[in-house]
C-alpha cells in the first residue's frame, strides 16, 4: 500500500448552520467554526469536513447551490473563510469542503441562462428533454418522491432533477460544462483547501436515452437509483475529474456512493482510485425500507456487526474506508445502534470504541463526541427537512395515521442529527442567543460540552483518550495500517476484533448484550490501553465484560 498523509488522520463533520451562532441571527455561521477551533484540536481532529457554505436558497439546506464561488451571507463572508483557513493551518489541521456537482440550484446563474432560451448553450448544461405521448420523459421518481422530470415553462420540454425540483441535474456529457466545474474545484484547491467530500457523485453518469423501467410503486414510477445502476461508465468520468483536479494537489477526497457496482470497490478508493477513501454505509442501509421509511425495520446485533465485519474484510484489501455512526444525512447514532438498555453513556462511549479504533478514517460528527441523540419533534411542522416532509406524506398515503407516520419519520428524519451543537446547559444549549433555526434537543441540560468538560468520566473525555490512543505513537501503527480480524464471532452480544501488525496485536472488545461475558483470549494480557469501566481488571489470559463495558487490550 502507498502510504498517504491522511492515513492516520482524524476527521470531523461541521453541519456550519447547526455548529455555533455569534451573532444572534439564530443561524452557525463561519465566525463561530472559528471560535471552537481550540476544541476542535484539543479532541484530536485533523481534518474538518464543512457541510455547504455557498450561497444557496437553502431548499436542501445548502445542497442547492447558487454560486460555488461565493459564501452564503448566513454563514459570514469570504474573508471569515480566508481567516478560518488561515487559523486551522496555524494549528495543523486542514479543511475539506462539500462539492455538490451532480446538481446547482435552479437559481444558479446557468439554470437561469437556460430558462431564457431553452435552446441556447446553457440549456446544454442540463438535460432538457421533451416528453413521450404527452407525459415526463420517463417514469423514474426523484429522491424526495414525484417525478424527477419538471416543465420548461413555455415550452413542451421537461428537465432532469434526481432530487427536489430546485436542484436541476448538470449535463456532464457537455465539456463547456465539465470545464466550469474543474475550473471551480482548482479555484478552491488554489485557495488552499485539502480537499473535498463529494456528494451523490454516482449520479453523474446518465444513460441519455432515459428508458422507462417497470414501477416499483403505487405512483407508477421507479426509483431514479435503477438507472444508475443499469448505467455503464462513470468510472471515465471519475477519472477525468480526478485528473484535472485532485491530482494535481494531492487532495484528499472522501466520497458518497451509493448504489456502486460489485468488484469496483478497487476503482474507487485502491491505490489509484477515483477517491482516497468513501463512506462505508454498509450498517446504515440495513434499515431501509423497501416502500419509504415508515416500511424501515429494526437490525439486529449479528446483522450490524456482520455488515461491519464484511465490510472492513473487503475494505482492507484495496484501500481504506471512511468509517461513520451518523452524519448530517442520518439520525444519531447512539440512537439507532445502540438497544434501549445501552443509550446512556458508557454506552455511547462502548459505540464509539468499536467505531473509532476499525481500520479505515473515522469521521466524527459534531455532538457524536457528546453524546447526543435523537431529538423528538411534537408535529411535522416543526422538522425542516425537505426528505422528512415527503416521508411523511408517503407514510400517510400508505395509510398510516398521522401519529403513526410522525412515529415513522421520528426515527430517521435528518433533522435529529441537524438539531443545534450542545455547547452549555444555558438557554438554547449555548447555541444562539437568539432564536435557533432548528429545535434544541431539550436533552441539552445534561448533556452539553461544558458539563463534560468539567466531568472525567464524560463522553467528551473519554472520546478524547480514545483518539489520543488511536494517535500516539506507540499504537498508532498497528491502528492505522493494522490487519482488521473479527474475534469472538460466537459469542452473544460481543463485538470483537483485533488490529495486528508483526510487532503487535491489539483487541478491541465490547459487550453489546445484557449479561456478563467472560472472554478466553488466545494469549496473554501485556496491557490494558482503555477501558469505559474503571471495574474492568483483565487476569491473566481472560477478560469479564459486564453490560456496555468495552476494553482495549495489548496482547502478548
Amino acid at each position: 500500500m502507498i502510504k498517504k498523509w491522511w492515513h492516520d488522520k482524524v476527521a470531523y463533520q461541521i453541519y456550519p448552520k447547526s455548529f455555533l451562532d455569534t451573532n444572534g441571527d439564530g443561524i452557525g455561521d463561519l465566525r463561530g467554526v472559528i471560535r471552537r477551533l481550540d476544541y476542535l484540536k484539543e479532541l484530536g481532529v485533523d481534518i474538518i469536513w464543512l457541510s455547504p457554505i455557498y450561497q444557496s436558497p437553502f431548499v436542501d439546506q445548502g445542497y442547492d447551490i447558487s454560486d460555488y464561488y461565493a459564501i452564503a451571507p448566513e454563514f459570514g463572508t469570504m474573508a471569515d473563510f480566508d481567516e478560518l483557513l488561515a487559523e486551522t493551518k496555524k494549528r495543523g489541521m486542514y479543511i475539506i469542503m462539500d462539492l455538490v456537482i451532480n446538481h446547482c440550484s435552479d437559481k444558479h446563474e446557468w439554470f437561469q441562462k437556460a430558462l431564457a432560451d431553452p435552446e441556447g448553450e446553457y440549456a446544454d448544461y442540463f438535460y432538457f428533454r421533451k416528453g413521450k405521448d404527452g407525459k415526463e420523459p420517463s417514469n423514474y421518481r426523484s429522491y424526495f418522491g414525484g417525478s424527477t422530470w419538471e416543465p420548461v415553462p413555455g415550452t413542451d420540454k421537461y428537465y432532469l432533477h434526481m432530487f427536489a425540483k430546485e436542484q436541476p441535474d448538470l449535463n456532464w456529457n457537455n465539456p463547456r460544462l465539465k470545464k466550469e466545474l474543474f475550473d471551480m474545484v482548482n479555484w478552491w484547491l488554489e485557495k488552499g483547501v485539502a480537499g473535498f467530500r463529494i456528494d451523490a457523485i454516482i449520479n453523474i453518469k446518465k444513460d441519455t436515452a432515459f428508458p422507462d423501467y417497470p414501477a416499483d410503486g403505487a405512483d407508477g414510477l421507479v426509483s431514479c437509483t435503477k438507472m444508475v445502476e443499469e448505467v455503464d461508465g462513470v468510472g471515465e468520468l471519475l477519472e477525468e475529474l480526478k485528473k484535472e483536479t485532485f491530482d494535481k494537489y494531492g487532495a484528499f477526497t472522501v466520497a458518497e456512493v451509493f448504489n456502486m457496482k460489485e468488484d469496483e470497490l478497487r476503482e474507487f478508493i485502491g491505490d489509484d482510485g477515483h477517491f482516497s477513501t468513501m463512506f462505508d454505509f454498509s450498517a446504515a442501509v440495513l434499515s431501509e425500507g423497501d416502500k419509504g421509511w415508515h416500511t424501515g425495520r429494526e437490525v439486529t446485533f449479528e446483522e450490524w456487526r456482520s455488515a461491519l465485519f464484511e465490510s472492513q474484510l473487503e475494505g482492507q484489501k484495496v484501500g481504506f474506508k471512511a468509517n461513520i455512526i451518523e452524519n448530517h444525512d442520518e439520525p444519531r447514532g447512539a440512537s439507532r445502534y445502540l438497544p434501549a438498555y445501552a443509550q446512556n453513556p458508557k454506552g455511547i462511549k462502548m459505540l464509539g470504541t468499536t467505531s473509532v479504533l476499525l481500520r479505515g478514517i473515522p469521521f466524527i460528527y459534531q455532538g457524536q463526541e457528546l453524546g447526543m441523540t435523537n431529538c423528538r419533534f411534537d408535529s411535522i411542522e416543526e422538522y425542516d427537512d425537505i426528505s422528512t416532509k415527503d416521508q411523511y406524506k408517503v407514510a400517510l398515503e400508505a395509510g398510516l395515521t398521522e401519529e403513526e407516520a410522525l412515529e415513522a419519520v421520528a426515527r430517521f428524519s435528518r433533522d435529529n442529527s441537524r438539531t443545534p451543537m450542545q455547547w452549555s446547559g444555558e438557554r438554547n444549549a449555548g447555541f444562539t442567543t437568539g432564536k435557533p433555526w432548528l429545535k434544541v434537543n431539550p436533552n441539552y441540560v445534561q448533556v452539553n460540552a461544558a458539563e463534560e468538560e468539567t466531568d472525567a468520566a464524560s463522553v467528551l473525555q473519554y472520546y478524547r483518550q480514545l483518539i489520543a490512543l488511536r494517535k500516539s505513537d506507540s499504537y498508532k501503527e498497528a491502528f492505522t495500517y493494522g490487519e482488521f480480524r473479527p474475534a469472538f464471532e460466537d459469542e452473544k452480544g460481543i463485538f470483537a476484533f483485533t488490529r495486528s501488525t508483526p510487532e503487535q496485536k491489539i483487541l478491541v472488545a465490547a459487550n453489546y448484550g445484557t449479561g456478563e461475558q467472560i472472554l478466553e483470549l488466545p494469549s496473554g494480557i501485556k496491557k490494558l490501553l482503555l477501558s469505559n469501566n474503571a471495574e474492568i481488571k483483565p487476569a491473566g489470559n481472560r477478560i469479564c465484560l459486564g453490560n456496555c463495558d468495552a476494553a482495549v487490550l495489548e496482547l502478548e
